[in-house]
């Protein structure tokens, strides 16, 4: 797991108009952490920080260390709203994790061996990505940042699954845990689709016939 720390502090002027104040400020962001044993508590986490850390795919599926006030959660996020047009977070949400419970979460999927692929370098297939992320359920110490397949020796019109992913020890599939119905495409190599040329080719030879007439 990558070894994320955000600082932060209690929030206790709180309201939307709290939220804007803070936000003009720009030096915090808004937030909320619940979940586990304890209650809902509104802080402000440090914005420079924050923002470094989002640029980072593994940030989202990663165990957060989030000091509050010297105090120390165990969390990951959940969600993140942001402005509708400004580069800018409004407001995030953290759920504390617990060593001993697993926690379900997006993983994001990684594909490798594209340039090596039988399917596209010698039968002249494409790659289509069906599946950006995986849902996952593990204890928080095996959490992985994402989930890798290789397609190297994948041939032309061949569909992976989800059954297809090898999984790292104490991880498991959520969608899978539902039954074999579930097990979803994540991708596949198809053949390459010529467009036009067999339309133009029709449309000319119409225009032949009626010019016969």
């Amino acid at each position: 797991m990558s070894d994320f720390i955000l600082k932060a502090t209690v929030r206790n002027d709180l309201g939307k108009g709290a939220s804007r104040r803070l936000r003009r400020a720009n030096q915090q962001v808004p937030a909320v952490v619940y979940g586990g044993e304890k209650g809902a508590q509104s802080i402000s986490v440090e914005k420079t920080a924050f923002y470094k850390a989002i640029e980072d795919e593994s940030f989202f599926s990663s165990v957060i260390k989030l000091v509050i006030e010297g105090t120390e959660e165990q969390v990951v996020v959940r969600d993140l709203q942001r402005h509708p047009f400004k580069p800018l977070l409004t407001h995030a949400d953290f759920m504390r994790v617990d060593a001993t419970h697993e926690i379900t979460i997006n993983v994001p999927l990684h594909v490798v061996g594209e340039e090596k692929c039988v399917g596209i370098k010698d039968q002249g297939g494409e790659l289509h990505t069906l599946a950006n992320e995986v849902a996952i359920s593990c204890l928080p110490k095996d959490l992985p940042d994402f989930l890798e397949i290789d397609i190297s020796n994948v041939e032309l019109g061949t569909t992976l699954h989800l059954s297809d992913l090898t999984l790292p020890a104490g991880v498991t599939s959520v969608d899978l845990s539902h039954g074999e119905e579930h097990d979803n495409a994540i991708l596949s190599i198809t053949k390459v689709k010529v467009r036009g040329g067999d339309e133009e080719e029709g449309d000319s030879e119409g225009e032949e016939d009626t010019s016969a007439e």
